[in-house]
């Protein structure tokens, strides 16, 4: 009898539980902050949902879906263009978050990947007050580009300085790697990159520009589209990794893998991006296909060549201070080196995960001396590969005729 009651209770349980909700996520945790861009919201999950994201009016929110899921965190406090928070539940199992917005927004959303540091993550963007009209309900709309960080040209295309851009990887919401000691890779990143555009702007012809100078969120591609903003020469992207193994230490150099460039090629031309002119006022909008694909391959190969060139330049002198863990220069999809006519390099700066990266990163010295070393590779590569028009290359030409001319 005993044991048919216990058979029977467990049967029960099993058909309970089978007829109850299935949850496909948890809500772990929703932070909010403000960018340049607007306000963005993150929500940490354990598994990928598929969000509902749409705007109402009198008042004005943003409802944001998520089905077959559960809220196991608090909500946060509203920022930017949130002012208020609200969570409820959907008829067919899942939550519904409520934010309350000042002003006509626009709304995008997107996921990332797990990575070692992070689970799955949705992203809903809330582009600035005044950035977009709302006159119904509508679907998600992409946030409108914010202004570059602009670089202080010379007054005419003749004598004008060489333009860097440098790239602090990661920032805002998204803080990249972690160290055991709780260093993020964004704040170690920046200190570098502002490390770096100061020796830069030290140097007489030439000027660095930041694509970010503070705590906060930048696509990748928006990264992109603010050194073409700025009409840079090189773009240095900066970045410090993890891994699971706390042995692996050093810095590692990238630049485009051919694959990427295919790939980035197909984008472009289907996209229309080839609207805007490759650097020296090449336009591939009025040209048949076949000639704008062999255009937009030909400089690509050359911004390549190039990034390979000013990358082992800059792997070579981090050598030289001992930094180096692979002695070749590496090459990947990276999407913030998939400018085709801007040279780009990401520089891999440490293993955060490793402890001594980890300690050394965390000194101002020791940033400052990482910095000194990647300017010392660009200064020898501009050297042999000036741009026409630039001070440093009319320098260079009338040092060779015997003259020596000092850049000041």
């Amino acid at each position: 009898m005993g044991k048919r009651f216990a058979i029977g209770c467990l049967l029960f349980a099993c058909i309970a539980a089978g007829s109850g909700p299935v949850f496909a996520a948890d809500i772990r945790d929703i932070r909010i902050a403000t960018t340049d861009a607007g306000t963005r919201v993150v929500l940490d999950l354990s598994a990928p949902v598929k969000p509902k994201a749409f705007l109402l009016d009198d008042p004005g929110r943003v409802v944001l879906d998520m089905p077959r899921s559960t809220l196991k965190s608090g909500l946060p406090d509203a920022a930017g263009s949130i002012t208020a928070i609200r969570s409820g539940k959907l008829p067919e199992h899942g939550v519904r978050l409520v934010f309350e917005i000042k002003g006509d927004v626009a709304i995008h959303t997107s996921t990332l990947a797990p990575s070692a540091d992070a689970g799955h993550r949705l992203v809903l963007d809330i582009a600035a007050p005044g950035s977009a009209k709302v006159a119904a309900p509508v679907a998600a709309a992409a946030p409108v580009a914010p202004i570059a960080i602009r670089p202080a040209h010379a007054p005419s295309e003749i004598g004008r300085d060489i333009i860097i851009a440098v790239d602090a990887g990661h920032g805002g919401v998204d803080p990249g790697a972690s160290g055991r000691r709780g260093t993020h890779e964004k704040d170690v990143v920046l200190e570098i990159a502002k490390a770096l555009a100061a020796r830069i702007n030290q140097e007489p012809g030439m000027k660095a520009v930041l694509t970010r100078d503070g705590d906060y969120f930048i696509s990748l591609r928006e990264r992109n589209a603010r050194a073409r903003r700025a009409k840079a020469d090189l773009f240095v992207s900066v970045h410090a990794d993890s891994i699971a193994n706390p042995d692996v230490s050093g810095s590692s150099v990238y630049v485009l893998s051919d694959r990427g460039a295919t790939s980035e090629a197909a984008r472009w031309l289907a996209e229309r991006e080839n609207s805007a002119d490759l650097k020296g006022g090449i336009s591939l909008d009025d040209k048949d296909p076949v000639l704008q694909g062999v255009l937009l391959d030909l400089s690509q190969t050359a911004s390549i060549s190039a990034s390979m060139t000013a990358a082992e330049q800059v792997l070579e002198s981090l050598d030289r201070i001992g930094e180096v863990r692979k002695p070749r220069v590496q090459q990947a999809g990276f999407v913030v080196l998939k400018s085709p006519d801007i040279p780009s390099m990401l520089v891999e700066t440490a293993f955060i995960s490793n402890k001594d990266d980890e300690r050394k990163r965390a000194q101002p010295a020791h940033r400052v001396k990482l910095a000194n070393a990647i300017f010392t590779g660009i200064e020898r590569y501009f050297q042999g590969n000036a741009p026409d028009g630039t001070r440093l290359a009319a320098a260079r030409r009338t040092s060779g005729a015997g003259t020596q001319v000092e850049l000041r």
